[in-house]
């Protein structure tokens, strides 16, 4: 996801800045499932507490939506 992370930045923003990127370019199109948190976990090998940062941040912003026992989504239209 991050080959290497600046150091002038906090390390879930810049992974939120990935997945914003990631709807952007249609990788994860409208209504598609996003990284978990422990997919987000396992490929950026950051704490349980910053992956949950980063979706709780898209979510704020409107980006993406929660279904709980689901997963998390791309929103309809994305605020990105």
């Amino acid at each position: 996801m991050i080959d290497e992370w600046a150091q002038d930045r906090p390390r879930w923003e810049q992974i939120a800045d990935v997945i914003r990127q990631r709807i952007a370019d249609g990788t994860y199109p409208p209504r598609s499932r996003v990284p978990s948190v422990q997919q987000i976990v396992t490929e950026t090998g950051v704490a349980v507490d910053t992956a949950q940062k980063v979706l709780a941040n898209l979510r704020e912003q409107g980006v993406i939506y929660t279904v709980r026992g689901l997963g998390s989504f791309v929103a309809d239209r994305p605020q990105a």
